[in-house]
Formats: structure tokens, C-alpha cells, sequence
């Protein structure tokens, strides 16, 4: 015979900017932060989007049920300083950690999530929390994790209701490299792990907006050395490394923000005639140093599953994406030309510049998690590159 229904503790809580209070329990580290809730709807790789220095200041909803079942390790990190543990600051699961049961795992997701700092829930109705925000827009929050179960719930509402938000905030600063350094790892090969490139033969500057290693690993994997140099580096001082070509990386935060100081480096490399290839953030602030306009988006793009059409062969790509601020394709000048579009809701995806060797896509042709659809983005840029050098004017 038994006592009757036994009832957890709630020992976490996701409090919303309007008041609304979602209750579950705690995994991960405790305490509690701010940050703008999104939904991802990824399948696979969670450590890699944890990581993701775009989703600081960022708490990520997994839509997929089961998370935490391959366990975590050191390879799949994509923040270059796990130290800062620049990425999500929390993260909102339908379910309980489940034992890992992989391989290459070498720990407990809960026991990882602790280690970063990142606060997390589980026993949510996750779907009912994608509809809200497909609904209502992404909302500014606090999520807040309590071994005991002891909140003061009022002060957790006036806290969620007095965030400002991502929109005007520059993130990059925080998340990017703050000095110069080089990478030369090479992607990862099924037990072998990761190699070094011991030949470049291209300089590949990278400005470091908070980037991903794994788009790093596929410059490297084209045969590049690459510089990596903080987010206000000049374009004097980018130039001085003599590259064949200048990547402009992914990033957190709002790209007008971001773009008051980057923006104007943009534009002088633009103006220099260097093969410039921006992701994501970095897409985002070309578009400002072109002449274009970005604006907040309703629900964002987060997962590994997205349709995008490259107007430039036809065809139809499945990506990875993770942004919440998009470029107006209307705003585009004269000369630039929209390359790639969403099939979801026709945001833009990509553009390029006539007559120049400059182009960018939104999306996240590295993906890490995600198909490979994209990686030709890579190959192009340094045909590019080799074209350039060789008089050609870049298509």
C-alpha cells in the first residue's frame, strides 16, 4: 500500500517579463540571471549550441524532448575560451537528464552545465512554451535554480521586467578574442580527432565577434592560417597582417550596436578591394557597412533545419541557424544583391556585391550541429580569394 502521490519539489523557475511563472526543476548551476528565452529545434548537439557565443545572454528552450543522453565532452565545445563560457546562460528541457550512453562522452550534462555556470530546468511543457513564443515573440526573462526551493518571487518578476533586452546591446566585446592569436586546427576526423594544418597557404583574418571553432576548422581544412583579432581591431591593423582575405564571424547581440565601432573597419576593407565573407552577425553588420538596415526579428531562426534557396545555383539548402536580428532585404542598395532567402519566412539570407570579392550568408554553413548542405560557402570563398589574386572580377 502506498502513501499516495509522491510530489517534487519545484526547484527552479523561468519567470517571464510579464509576470507569467513557469515552474520545473533544477539542473546545473544555481542562482538565477537574465536573459531573452528562444526555442531551438535541433535534434542533436546540445553541447555545441550551448556553446554558441550567439546565444549569450540567451536562454535556449530544446523543443526535442530527450537532452543529455550522449553525455558532454571536451571536443564538442564551440566557444574558444570555455574558461569565459561565452554562450547560453540557460537552458529549458521537457525532460530529465537521462545517463549518458555514447562513446565519446566523458561526463554527465548536469555535471557540464554546473561546470559553465549555466542554469537550467526541466519538466517544462516545452511545446506549450514554442507556441508562446511563436505566438508572442521572444521574452525577456529570469531563470533562477534553487536546491532548496526558496524564490522570492516578486523580486524575480521585478528583475524580469527590468531587463532591457538584446536590442542595443553590443555583446561582442564580451564574447570575442581580446587579443591577437592564430588557429590552425583542422576538422574533426572520426577517431582520429583533430589535426593541425602544417602548409597554409592563405592568411585568413578573422575578426572575432564571438565566433564558432568549427568555422575556424573549416578555413584551416582550405588549406589557411588564420589570424584571429578582437572585435575593434582597425582595419590599419587588420591589413598589417597582409591577408588574402578577411572573415567577419558570428556573434551575439544586437549588429547596430556592434556596428558603431565595426562598421566603419568594414567599410574601409570593402573600400580596399580585400575578399571579405561574412556569417551570421557578421552577414548582418556588411549589410550596415553596405548601405543596408537590420531589424529585430519576431521568433528569430534557431535549429538544424532550415530551408534556404542559394539563388546562385538554384537550389535548396537544409541549414543551421541561430539569429534573432535579420538584414532588410528592401534596404539592400543598388549593387547588392540578394544571394540567399529563407523558405520559412523570406528573410534574407545572403548577399554579395557586385563587381567586388564581398559576400555573406546569414545562416551557418559550418553548422556544428547541422547538415554540411552549406560548406560549400568555404570552397567559394577561396576560389574567390584565387581569383582575385589572379585579376578575375569575383562572381
Amino acid at each position: 500500500m502506498t502513501d499516495g502521490w509522491t510530489t517534487r519539489k519545484t526547484t527552479a523557475l523561468l519567470v517571464l517579463a510579464d509576470g507569467t511563472v513557469i515552474e520545473g526543476f533544477g539542473l546545473g548551476a544555481s542562482g538565477a540571471i537574465e536573459g531573452e528565452v528562444c526555442f531551438n529545434t535541433a535534434l542533436t548537439g546540445y553541447q555545441e549550441i550551448l556553446t554558441d557565443p550567439s546565444y549569450s545572454r540567451q536562454i535556449v528552450t530544446f523543443t526535442f524532448p530527450h537532452i543529455g543522453n550522449v553525455g558532454a565532452n571536451a571536443e564538442d565545445q564551440e566557444d574558444l575560451t570555455p574558461a569565459k563560457a561565452s554562450g547560453a546562460v540557460g537552458a529549458i528541457f521537457r525532460a530529465d537528464i537521462s545517463e549518458p550512453s555514447n562513446y565519446r562522452s566523458s561526463g554527465h550534462l548536469d555535471a557540464w552545465l554546473k561546470e559553465r555556470g549555466v542554469i537550467a530546468l526541466s519538466g517544462v511543457d516545452t511545446r506549450a512554451l514554442t507556441a508562446l513564443i511563436r505566438e508572442t515573440g521572444m521574452p525577456n526573462a529570469v531563470i533562477a535554480h534553487d536546491p532548496d526551493g526558496n524564490f522570492d518571487l516578486d523580486a524575480l518578476k521585478a528583475r524580469a521586467a527590468a531587463w532591457g533586452g538584446i536590442v542595443g546591446l553590443d555583446l561582442a566585446k564580451e564574447v570575442g578574442s581580446g587579443d591577437t592569436t592564430v588557429w590552425d586546427e583542422k576538422p574533426w576526423v572520426w577517431n582520429e580527432g583533430y589535426a593541425a594544418e602544417a602548409a597554409p597557404r592563405y592568411t585568413i583574418v578573422a575578426i572575432d565577434y564571438g565566433t564558432k571553432r568549427n568555422i575556424l576548422r573549416l578555413m584551416a581544412g582550405q588549406g589557411a592560417r588564420v589570424v584571429l583579432v578582437p572585435p575593434t581591431a582597425s582595419a590599419e591593423e587588420i591589413l598589417a597582417h597582409e591577408p588574402d582575405g578577411v572573415f567577419l564571424s558570428n556573434g551575439p547581440g544586437d549588429p547596430a550596436a556592434t556596428g558603431d565601432y565595426a562598421v566603419p573597419t568594414i567599410k574601409a576593407l570593402v573600400d580596399k578591394g580585400v575578399p571579405v565573407f561574412g556569417i551570421c552577425l557578421g552577414h548582418q553588420m556588411l549589410a550596415l557597412a553596405l548601405g543596408g538596415r537590420t531589424e529585430k526579428m519576431h521568433q528569430g531562426h534557431h535549429g538544424a533545419n532550415h530551408p534556404v534557396k542559394d539563388f546562385t545555383t538554384g537550389k535548396v539548402e537544409i541549414v543551421s541557424m541561430n539569429h534573432g536580428f535579420a538584414v532588410a532585404a528592401d534596404s539592400l542598395p543598388a549593387g547588392v544583391e540578394e544571394t540567399h532567402r529563407s523558405l520559412f519566412d523570406g528573410s534574407n539570407c545572403g548577399l554579395r556585391v557586385a563587381g567586388k570579392p564581398v559576400f555573406s550568408v546569414q545562416h551557418h554553413p559550418e553548422a556544428s550541429p547541422g547538415p554540411q548542405d552549406s560548406h560549400y560557402l568555404f570552397q567559394r570563398f577561396f576560389r574567390m580569394i584565387d581569383d582575385h589574386k589572379a585579376g578575375k572580377i569575383a562572381a
